[in-house]
């Protein structure tokens, strides 16, 4: 019998990718999605639950799978200030954790940021720390921590400052070689494929993918 995962963050540039690829991959029976909005896909292990992700522990249920996969991000600007940026990038994370956990999940996996540091003086760098810091005391069997550089791909919605860094990292690419390379833009597309490789291994542990290492995939 296949497995089941449980995605959060699946209309975003990471997570809608991911999420084809696990309905593709014989590895999962049933593939469910947390989404404000529904998401129309046309495949038999798809379920999407319409979530308040301020009320997600009124439906525990949700939350007995084996594996997680955290792709929820945002930006200050997007979400208006930096206390409703912690919501989508610590709290939204971190509960969904605990309740898998509660309901028996073996193995968690997010998507968090270079530079990520619950010690930096950088507010966004902090955050993706904190949450690390925090998901690793709820000792999964298995967590693995992904920390793309600069994402290049399609987004759905427009970033005026991400957009202009695409263009400079695609074109000044080759520059960065060396004690740089963890900084050169990584496409999306290779964080995906990376995410399910190493869910797929079963290893437990826990585990930190620098951008350098995730450029492979």
């Amino acid at each position: 019998m296949g497995k089941t995962a449980l995605l959060i963050g699946s209309t975003g540039l990471i997570g809608g990718q991911l999420l084809d690829l696990l309905l593709e991959s014989d590895r999962y029976d049933q593939v469910t999605t947390l989404s404000r909005k529904p998401i129309e896909k046309k495949n038999t292990k798809f379920v999407n639950q319409i979530a308040d992700f301020s009320k997600l522990g009124s439906n525990p249920e949700w939350f007995k799978v084996d594996d997680v996969f955290c792709c929820l991000g945002t930006t200050i600007k997007t979400a208006g200030s930096q206390e409703a940026f912690k919501k989508v990038d610590y709290e939204y994370p971190l509960e969904t954790a605990k309740l898998a956990k509660e309901q028996g999940a073996k193995q968690y996996l997010i998507v968090t940021a270079l530079g990520a540091d619950a010690n930096s003086k950088i507010f966004y760098n902090k955050v993706k720390g904190e949450v690390e810091d925090a998901i690793s005391h709820l000792f999964f069997d298995t967590f693995h921590i992904f920390r793309p550089s600069l994402l290049l791909g399609p987004r759905k919605e427009l970033r005026i400052g991400e957009k202009i860094g695409q263009v400079l990292f695609t074109v000044l690419g080759f520059l960065f070689i060396g004690a740089l390379k963890k900084y050169k833009g990584i496409h999306s597309i290779k964080v995906v494929r990376a995410m399910l490789a190493k869910a797929s291994l079963d290893e437990k542990g826990q585990y930190y993918h620098e951008s350098d290492s995730l450029q492979q995939f």
